[in-house]
């Protein structure tokens, strides 16, 4: 599967990226070059892989749970830019 430069235009507008004309050739080249390598990828024999549940051969160590000391609410909030009714006040971001 190739891509041409209009599935770029469209991949771009569905990503609401802003590309420019001249930059759509070398856009155009890295999307072959990712599914070639992606092509390559479908070549190799996994039929006697294992598959992965971790990176990591063995469990993490954790720490233990311990209680330390709570109600502690004004100091932490003291460092807040702003509050409001006992919790940290932030610009609304969404409509």
């Amino acid at each position: 599967m190739a891509v041409d430069a209009e599935t770029v235009k469209k991949i771009a507008a569905l990503s609401k990226l802003s590309l420019e004309e001249d930059k759509v050739a070398a856009v155009e080249d890295e999307f072959n070059k990712i599914l070639g390598w992606i092509e390559q990828l479908k070549e190799v024999d996994t039929q006697n892989v294992k598959a992965l549940i971790s990176v990591n051969e063995g469990n993490l160590r954790t720490r233990a749970d311990e209680v330390t000391e709570g109600n502690i609410a004004d100091e932490i909030l003291a460092n807040a830019p702003a509050k409001e009714y006992g919790y940290f006040a932030v610009p609304k971001v969404v409509e």
